[in-house]
């Protein structure tokens, strides 16, 4: 064991929650069973294999009220390996879920034997004319991203589409806000390949797949001929089917696949969806993609209740709203603690309601005549104007519609961590005729009331479709007794009274799976029953999720949500962090840090589970998050996960390491030195010794405290500054700690970064300042992301009063050549500054380097330009919202500008991808695929250590904008 190891029990919360009923039991701390972790290894290798139980416990949970721990998780890696398992599932009596992103709602992505991780080997897009082939791990957001370049866009549009899967999203005929009936999976897919249960692979859009389908499963080819011949024999079903689809329905199988298509591979495509894994695995997508209208128009409208609101709806139907969105009093105070939303909808009336309207259109006159339309109908609507921030008038800035838009899709986040502590959050979606939504809204909010619920509702009005949110306690035997009863009264009602749609949107799930033949009999259910048994003889593939004979089914596995640390404790496990996040595919994502957390939360304080889950903890969660809080911009009510890890870094440090972290700080100024000589001197060492004594002094002291050498790292700095002069001077500039350690890469002619942007400044006639002090100072970021409070706080305090005197009081902006070193003075440093230096922080005004650069274009002159640039926008840029202006410098000195669609943060984080290579290789993995396809002239960023990790994962050498813009400007 290293020197320096932590003690894990650092880890352990203060105070448990006590053994909770549904806590891991103490038989599962080894993990997945031997005999079954030994047979998967041997089939498919051990790297594929996960079988700690902390593996299972991280897998166990999923953005629904469910949690089911598996066996054990397989990470597929390929079609092959998928049809292995289903073969080891058959010859073994095991069952098999599939699970990509686990956005699903009601217990989808959840197992309790196998569960195979289909999201991290499958993304990929390719378009191919007006169609899309899309991998079935590839979120609808980075598939639109790609489309948005040929003016095309996917039809399902699901709120959680930054997270959600296309494999997903099919599965479950996910709709979303414009979707409907017309442009969700069922309607635009054009075809699929799938892996069914037997190992058949079938490519439903093959010229011959008919043929082969009927040579390798004649059963199933026969099969589906005679359900199809059996249903269309019977006018009465055929009536049933149809009338049911005429309104968005989820719920049980597409029957409506045997009326619609005319050959056994295009039945098992219209099967597909919605059939939630239980009758293959969808391998490969190809959507019919829809034209992308670029022009928008919204409004959000206030009404005085739900019923007013959802009586105006067919209004906006008729004049022709992609989009009307309702949300009542509930929805729209919680959205308020939503970033960008007005903070005055806190105080909105309980009763209140909104609709948001949006027209979208390929051209302005098109536009216009839609809001002309739209415009007209308010003076008869019954509006009101309850809060300051409410308009009722369509605007077309995209900032005011992003904020509607922002509020919208929090829906479930927002209300779910406005729950009451303890209590887990039920998700139902259902749809009733569209002409009958006003009665439906006012019936659902009786009948909450009469079973003591103050719930939540919103929904896509303009198809009639309505989510409601609940939240109980489900270790509290009177309160699953209350749930049980609503949703009993909640299915007769929706069925009865409304003949709507149990699920409209979020398929069957667990929850609604006991109520199938309510809503479609007897008749229509036992040919569901019948299909799977045809597609599924042996039942390998998802038991209990979309059938299920059990009248309790929707109670059982209900999950408790212990309180954790306060800044984790809202997180609804909803998964829209996990995309962001660098170390999703090597360790633990955010939500998943925060579901093992709760897990120890559940266990008593001698459990051997407990034991476990804190020994993998410490690497898993701590030494791999990157810290770059981006976590925290992807999660709709702004949990930052990174700064609970760092708090853990925090409380794993001993008083001697606390102490040492400051008095580096307190002599930063050899520090400085020593580490730039140290740089001089391994310029002449040679990579392969560097790498063998630093692999050693890792191995004897601790991996997170001696960084690895790398042959990318660059040569060290000039020792001195260029001249510049303080009288005159428009700025005052900052070299970051690590430009005047480490010097430009390797190859590099011409000024250093330093010089670059003294001259680009000069240039444009304001001059900059560098102060001669400079030695000794620092952001404070090398201490604020290691968790070193002490010498955090000795650094920032020294920076901000260095800073005060260098910008005479504030009065010249501070210019930082770093975009991490920007956002660390701007923002990080506040929490650990005294009182009298928050308010001289107060009057800084700091600007990246980039924002300067963008404000001098227009006193420059470009006077030669390259072919191409790729950009690695930092995370930092994200924080501070300075990526379009990183574009709008490395355009006026390219004639090509690309950034990745798969952009990501590259966790170098300092010296972490130092310290741990593995975390950056697997966070630039597929940002590196896209890079390295093709040639570029020049691979910019605008962070010296963001550039090494880049340079480290592509192989190609990455530098400043800064240093092209200079010689793009050079006389």
């Amino acid at each position: 064991m290293p020197l320096l190891e932590p003690d894990p029990e650092a880890l352990r919360p203060a105070v448990l929650a006590g053994p909770a009923h549904d806590r891991v039991g103490a038989a599962r701390s080894g993990g997945t069973p031997a005999e079954l972790r030994d047979g998967l290894t041997a089939l498919l290798g051990p790297g594929k294999v996960l079988s700690r139980v902390s593996d299972l416990v991280r897998y166990a949970s999923d953005a629904s009220p469910y949690r089911f721990v598996p066996q054990v998780v397989v990470v597929a890696e390929s079609v092959a390996d998928v049809s292995a398992v289903f073969g080891y599932a058959h010859r073994h009596g095991r069952h098999v879920v599939l699970r990509a992103a686990g956005t699903s709602l009601n217990g989808q992505a959840q197992g309790e034997d196998i569960l195979m991780d289909v999201r991290r080997h499958w993304a990929g897009i390719e378009v191919e004319g007006d169609r899309a082939r899309i991998r079935p791990g590839t979120t609808v957001a980075r598939a639109n991203a790609t489309l948005a370049r040929h003016g095309r866009v996917l039809g399902p549009d699901p709120a959680s589409a930054i997270a959600c899967t296309l494999g997903g999203v099919v599965a479950n005929n996910s709709s979303g806000m414009t979707a409907g009936t017309t442009r969700n999976s069922y309607r635009t897919l054009a075809s699929l390949t799938v892996v069914l249960p037997s190992g058949t692979i079938v490519d439903t859009a093959a010229p011959d797949a008919d043929r082969l389908l009927a040579e390798r499963e004649p059963a199933l080819c026969a099969g589906l001929s005679a359900l199809k011949a059996e249903i269309e024999a019977d006018p009465e079903l055929v009536r049933r089917i149809r009338a049911k689809y005429e309104i968005k329905n989820t719920n049980g199988y597409r029957l409506d696949a045997f009326l619609d298509a005319s050959s056994p591979a295009a039945i098992l495509r219209g099967l597909m969806v919605g059939s939630e894994g239980t009758f293959g695995f969808i391998a490969e997508t190809v959507f019919d993609t829809l034209p992308l209208h670029r022009l928008v128009s919204a409004a959000l409208l206030f009404f005085p209740t739900l019923r007013a609101a959802a009586a105006a709806v067919p209004l906006f139907n008729e004049a022709g709203a992609l989009a009307v969105e309702l949300m009542d009093g509930n929805t729209l105070r919680a959205s308020a603690a939503v970033p960008g939303v007005p903070a005055d909808w806190a105080g909105l009336p309980r009763e209140t309601a909104a609709l948001l309207v949006e027209f979208r259109a390929p051209d302005e006159v098109t536009l216009a005549a839609a809001e002309q339309v739209a415009v007209g109908l308010l003076g008869g609507l019954p509006l009101i104007t309850p809060v300051a921030t409410a308009t009722n008038a369509f605007t077309r800035d995209p900032a005011t519609v992003g904020g509607y838009w922002r509020a919208r899709k929090a829906f479930v986040t927002a209300i779910g961590s406005a729950r009451p502590p303890g209590t887990t959050l039920i998700t139902e979606d259902f749809a009733v005729p569209p002409s009958r939504l006003a009665d439906a809204c006012e019936e659902l909010l009786a009948l909450q009331a009469e079973h003591g619920f103050d719930a939540a509702v919103a929904g896509h009005a303009a198809h009639g479709n309505l989510h409601f949110l609940l939240a109980f306690d489900p270790a509290d035997r009177g309160d699953l007794d209350r749930y049980a009863a609503f949703m009993t009264a909640f299915c007769e009602l929706t069925v009865r009274r409304f003949d709507g749609s149990l699920k409209a949107e979020h398929a069957t799930g667990r929850n609604v799976a006991p109520f199938l033949e309510l809503e479609w009999g007897p008749r229509a259910t036992e040919l569901m029953w019948r299909t799977k048994q045809l597609l599924d003889p042996n039942g390998i593939l998802a038991p209990r999720v979309v059938l299920d004979r059990d009248p309790a089914a929707h109670l059982r596995g209900l999950k408790t949500i212990p309180r954790v640390e306060p800044i984790a404790d809202p997180c609804i496990e909803c998964g829209f962090c996990e995309p962001t996040c660098p170390s999703g595919d090597l360790t633990t994502t955010p939500r998943q840090r925060i579901v093992l957390r709760r897990e120890l939360m559940r266990q008593p304080a001698d459990s051997p589970v407990g034991a476990e889950l804190l020994a993998a903890y410490g690497y898993d969660a701590v030494d791999t998050c990157a810290g770059d809080s981006l976590c925290r911009l992807a999660c709709p009510v702004g949990i930052d996960t990174g700064a609970l890890m760092r708090e853990f870094r925090h409380q794993r440090h001993s008083p001697r390491e606390e102490r040492t972290a400051a008095l580096f700080a307190e002599h930063f100024t050899a520090v400085e030195r020593s580490a730039r000589l140290a740089v001089r001197a391994a310029e002449r060492i040679g990579d392969r010794l560097l790498e063998t004594a630093t692999g050693l002094a890792r191995r004897a002291v601790r991996p997170d405290l001696v960084p690895a050498w790398l042959p990318e790292v660059p040569g060290a700095a000039e020792r001195t500054m260029p001249p510049t002069s303080r009288p005159g001077a428009a700025a005052v500039y900052y070299p970051a700690c690590v430009n005047r350690i480490f010097g430009e890469p390797a190859g590099h002619q011409g000024p250093n970064l330093p010089e670059a942007l003294v001259a680009v400044s000069a240039r444009a006639g304001r001059p900059v300042w560098i102060p001669s002090e400079l030695a000794g100072t620092c952001c404070a970021t090398i201490w604020h992301s290691k968790g070193y409070d002490r010498g955090n706080a000795v650094m920032a305090n020294r920076i901000v009063e260095a800073a005060w005197g260098w910008t005479a009081g504030g009065r010249l902006p501070l210019v930082v050549d770093a975009s991490s070193c920007t956002l660390g003075l701007a923002r990080e440093v506040v929490s650990y500054l005294t009182a009298r230096n928050r308010e001289l922080h107060a009057g800084l005004t700091v600007l990246d380097s980039i924002v300067w650069a963008a404000d001098l274009l227009p006193d420059l002159t470009v006077l030669r330009t390259i072919g191409s640039a790729v950009l690695h926008p930092t995370c930092s840029m994200r924080h501070l919202g300075d990526e379009e202006q990183l574009r709008t410098v490395a355009a006026a000195c390219a004639d090509e500008v690309v950034t990745p669609d798969d952009a990501g943060c590259c966790a170098f984080a300092g010296d972490r991808g130092l310290l741990h290579r593995e975390l950056t290789e697997s966070a630039t993995a597929r940002e590196a695929t896209e890079v390295t396809a093709r040639q570029f002239t020049a691979h910019l960023s605008a962070n010296r250590m963001c550039e090494l990790g880049m340079e480290h994962a592509t192989g190609r050498p990455y530098h400043s904008v800064l240093l092209e813009l200079e010689r793009a400007t050079r006389p």
